[in-house]
């Protein structure tokens, strides 16, 4: 009898607390009611109410955490494209060269390439509409060449050594946005996979692609998570499975007012064994910590690169009354050890998104002595016991830093005046059947393709015509890696998106790191066994 009444009065204390909580939300909503009916009613100048709650909105959100977001009605569908991992649209892939839209390649099965829409194809009307000499962006592009699945666009295409423009009736379709990158053989053991993102896709991609390895013979996985700033927790949970054991905590979230959660791997992991590096740098965030945390912290494998972002923070959305969206951060999420990697945001918002910049300034890119970690987040892995630390990011095993030998300047400032891409979809429009011919497999262009003086004089030209003078110090230590840029897109557009990254891991230090790595079991042993005494 005396339990019944105990609970009972919990029962009432609790029920008691929600109603006053409910209260005060309510007094607050009746409040900022009010306050626009006056703004609105009496205030001296037009006002655009909508505006001013979006405003409002925002300004609150920021204040509590870097990742707790409004999103408008019109951005809702865009954002959700990427982790749903598909748009309706008519596939193919462009860029906007000396302001015409110019198709780069067409995504095969897509209904550009059922019509005939070819690779250097220029759009010049949609719809009736002219777009070239507009000033179009993007943005624009989008927009016009979207739509529904099922509904029409009429387009009017200027081709090469065609005297008129082409008509193309295109009828818009399902079209997919994939998460995983690169998928390859390093070497006659070693496979490779570049994750982008982690989407609804990333599962069923991942699996093809271990399907595709394995009957190559792969023994050993290279995991590239560089710059995959993370995506849906439920993909990153069922990624770690693959390489963790049955029954093993994979992550768990946990919040003032979200219930601990834990996520455990299954008994379908089907690369649990076999050496496993995975890459991580500074854009590796969210889901990606989640992968390289739980590997990480059961000495599955080793990581290899530099500290991660630090993005510990799960947000869930929520749909707002005219088809907005907030998202709001709900839970944090925990490592198998009990870390948190989220980064401190006590400074501010702006302080929290400089992290990138600071860690420049203060030489941690170029020295691991640089990185600095408190006692009090420090954890042991679960296996060896291995020292690894909390809040602020996922410390790799293997540091590889940055080439402080470099001068960057020129190669940036070729790519960020735009005049590094113009150039070679240039170059691939007026040599892409001698190169189809010269080069029928991606095998032989690989060995036998080298870029030319004649092509970086053209190149180098085009520069100056932009305002980029050439700079022969900068030009001399950043010369390699301009030609393999220029040879992977090349290959990009003739070849396909896989093709780039073949070409480009060619000059990857971080990569050699990792092949370096596997290939000599025991250094890979005693990493993962190596414990700070």
């Amino acid at each position: 009898m005396t339990l019944r009444i105990s609970s009972i009065i919990f029962l009432l204390l609790l029920i008691s607390g929600m109603a006053s909580a409910q209260n005060k939300v309510n007094t607050q909503t009746l409040k900022f009611g009010r306050l626009l009916h006056l703004i609105d009613s009496y205030y001296v100048d037009t006002t655009d109410i909508n505006k001013n709650t979006e405003d409002a909105i925002r300004g609150m959100l920021g204040k509590l955490d870097p990742h707790s977001v409004y999103i408008s009605k019109e951005e809702v569908e865009e954002m959700n494209a990427p982790l749903q991992g598909s748009f309706d649209g008519i596939g193919i892939s462009f860029n906007i060269l000396q302001d015409t839209l110019f198709v780069v390649s067409t995504i095969p099965g897509g209904p550009s390439e059922k019509v005939g829409i070819q690779p250097s194809d220029r759009i010049i009307f949609v719809d009736g509409k002219m777009i070239a000499g507009i000033g179009i962006k993007n943005n624009d592009v989008f927009k016009m060449l979207r739509g529904k699945k099922g509904t029409k666009v009429e387009l009017k295409v200027l081709r090469k050594n065609k005297p008129s423009l082409l008509d193309f009736t295109i009828v818009r379709d399902k079209i997919p946005m994939y998460s995983l990158d690169a998928s390859y053989m390093l070497d006659k053991k070693t496979g490779y996979i570049k994750i982008n993102r982690f989407s609804s896709t990333t599962i069923p991609e991942f699996d093809k692609a271990m399907t595709e390895l394995k009957a190559q013979n792969m023994e050993n996985l290279v995991l590239d998570l560089r710059g995959n700033g993370g995506g849906l927790l439920k993909a990153a949970f069922e990624l770690a499975d693959h390489f963790i054991g049955s029954y093993k905590m994979l992550v768990y979230t946990e919040g003032t007012k979200s219930p601990r959660r834990e996520y455990k791997a299954t008994a379908k992991g089907d690369f649990e064994k076999g050496q496993l590096v995975i890459l991580i740098n500074e854009g590796s965030a969210s889901a990606s910590e989640i992968v390289a945390g739980a590997v990480q912290d059961w000495d599955r494998g080793i990581l290899v690169g530099r500290r991660s972002f630090g993005k510990g923070l799960v947000q869930q959305p929520f749909l707002l009354t005219d088809g907005s969206m907030v998202r709001l951060t709900t839970a944090h999420y925990y490592t198998p050890a009990g870390r948190c990697i989220q980064r401190s945001y006590n400074k501010g918002t702006n302080a929290y998104h400089m992290d990138r910049f600071l860690r420049y300034q203060t030489g941690e890119m170029f020295n691991k002595d640089s990185v600095h970690f408190a006692d009090s987040l420090k954890y042991k892995t679960k296996v060896y016991g291995r020292t690894v630390y909390g809040g602020g990011g996922i410390m790799p095993d293997v540091f590889t830093p940055l080439d402080s030998t470099k001068n960057y300047k020129y190669l940036n400032m070729i790519v960020r005046k735009n005049v590094l891409f113009p150039y070679i979809l240039k170059y691939v429009e007026k040599n892409r059947a001698q190169l189809e011919s010269q080069y029928p497999t991606f095998k032989k262009y690989l060995k036998s393709f080298t870029v030319t003086d004649a092509m970086l004089e053209e190149l180098y030209k085009n520069a100056k015509e932009e305002g980029v003078e050439k700079d022969q110090e900068s030009l001399d230590s950043t010369l390699d890696e301009l030609k393999i840029r220029i040879k992977a897109f090349i290959a990009r557009d003739i070849f396909d998106q896989e093709k780039f990254y073949e070409v480009i891991n060619t000059n990857d230090e971080e990569l050699r790191k990792a092949l370096e790595i596997i290939e000599d079991s025991k250094s890979y042993n005693k990493i993962l066994s190596s414990v700070d005494k």
